[in-house]
């Protein structure tokens, strides 16, 4: 098939190898304009921009659709269709119709719980005991097509850098299957009612709020992991809990119960497996405690 690929982040890159694998012709790739990131604030192409020029297709990223120039260049591409994993940009109606079989999406979960921007976080800080990934017709609604194949797997003590992984090469997989077979894949119409929504992670959210059960933090900083990681302040450092395991344990929320870095809870305690001082890489919890003393008795804020 002639295919238009669309994505911008990590997720995205096992779909257009896959796709590139299975032989289609991906005629181009949309990816969001290189961003300034690092010390130095340099541009930096996105990973799926990067993947593609190593391929050698053609990328374009535009900062909107939504010009009639731009959605005259996209028809002028006469793709049979469109895939799209996690772009970054909405997609008009001119967009959505101009692929002979229109745009489909790969979906980090099963719909319709989790439509919107963070559903493998939202996933793991709720609980869940699984998710998996959606391959859904696009309209114009937020998430909102019918869907035509789906996967799932549990989620267990996954964070969410180790489900997104997962997740992308169980979607790029699921949409090589649904190309091949696509004419036997019958849409099925979302139920609106049971529908969730996954907003964007804000960055407030991230500050750990120990007077909640231990069952939930670990969650959340499951959830929250790697990015934009679950914190809290200690003798004013700040601390990434990157991994964590609840535990018996009584006190103070906040409160280190003793060398081994128990934490009390609004209800129980947990302890962390791994952790990420300010301006340090992650380790384990035994490597930290070697490099920063913590007494039993001490808050963390």
């Amino acid at each position: 098939m002639r295919i238009i690929f669309m994505g911008t982040p990590d997720f995205a890159v096992p779909a257009l190898v896959a796709l590139h694998e299975a032989a289609h012709e991906i005629v181009c790739v949309y990816t969001q304009p290189p961003r300034p990131s690092g010390r130095g604030k340099k541009l930096q192409p996105s990973p799926v921009q990067t993947m593609a020029e190593q391929l050698g297709i053609k990328v374009r990223s535009p900062k909107s659709l939504k010009s009639a120039e731009a959605q005259a260049e996209f028809a002028e591409l006469n793709a049979d269709v469109a895939v799209v994993a996690a772009y970054g940009l909405i997609l008009p109606q001119p967009i959505l119709d101009a692929p002979t079989h229109g745009c489909i999406n790969i979906h980090a979960s099963i719909l319709p719980r989790w439509r919107g921007a963070a559903p493998i976080h939202r996933a793991v800080m709720a609980g869940d005991p699984g998710t998996g990934v959606t391959i859904m017709q696009m309209e114009a609604g937020l998430d909102t097509g019918p869907m035509l194949a789906t996967v799932r797997t549990p989620i267990e003590d996954k964070t969410t850098g180790e489900l997104t992984e997962e997740l992308a090469e169980l979607g790029a997989q699921l949409m090589v299957g649904t190309l091949r077979d696509l004419a036997i894949h019958i849409p099925v119409a979302q139920n609106d009612d049971n529908a969730t929504y996954a907003p964007k992670i804000d960055k407030a959210e991230a500050r750990i709020d120990w007077s909640r059960p231990a069952a939930e933090l670990v969650r959340h900083m499951h959830g929250l992991a790697p990015f934009p990681g679950a914190w809290s302040e200690i003798d004013g450092v700040r601390v990434k809990f990157l991994r964590a395991e609840r535990v018996d344990g009584f006190g103070q929320p906040g409160e280190v119960l003793d060398d081994d870095l128990t934490i009390a809870c609004g209800e129980g305690a947990l302890r962390p497996i791994c952790l990420q001082r300010a301006g340090k890489p992650a380790m384990d919890r035994a490597e930290f405690l070697r490099g920063t003393a913590i007494a039993t008795g001490a808050i963390f804020d």
